[in-house]
């Protein structure tokens, strides 16, 4: 599997479910989905993600149950990585700029983020002061 994980947007819904539930059989999923997406339309969608290595399934009963393979977390990575890079022409800053200008934040909300930014300097500066040595040699 690489590390550039795509979804189209009805993979993603079944995903999202797929995360969200730990499992899912097909009818599960397509209730979940709250569309008026046929039974078989769900399935294929199952089977498209299993033949890409995202999900894996075993018998349950007369039905399957699917399970995630790919972590929420890489094909959200991915999924904003790509995000940043086409609508932000790569900038942290814009993309962090609309991410909360328009959402109530909580105080814990913002006192983690600044955790995160700060610990980010520090390895930045940690980084930076490891190269500068390095040159020193």
């Amino acid at each position: 599997m690489t590390d550039e994980v795509r979804f189209s947007p009805r993979e993603l819904d079944v995903m999202s479910i797929l995360w969200e539930q730990g499992s899912g059989t097909v009818a599960e999923v397509r209730e979940a989905l709250h569309s008026d997406l046929g039974y078989t339309a769900v399935l294929r969608s199952l089977q498209v993600l299993e033949e890409k290595g995202h999900i894996r399934h075993e018998k349950d009963g007369r039905a399957h149950r699917y399970f995630p393979i790919v972590p929420q977390e890489a094909a959200g990575r991915s999924a904003l990585g790509r995000v940043v890079d086409k609508i932000f022409h790569g900038s942290a800053e814009l993309t962090l700029a609309r991410l909360v200008e328009d959402r109530p934040i909580s105080a814990a909300e913002l006192r983690r983020m600044q955790e995160i930014l700060r610990e980010i300097a520090r390895e930045q500066a940690a980084q930076a002061g490891d190269d500068a040595a390095e040159g020193d040699e």
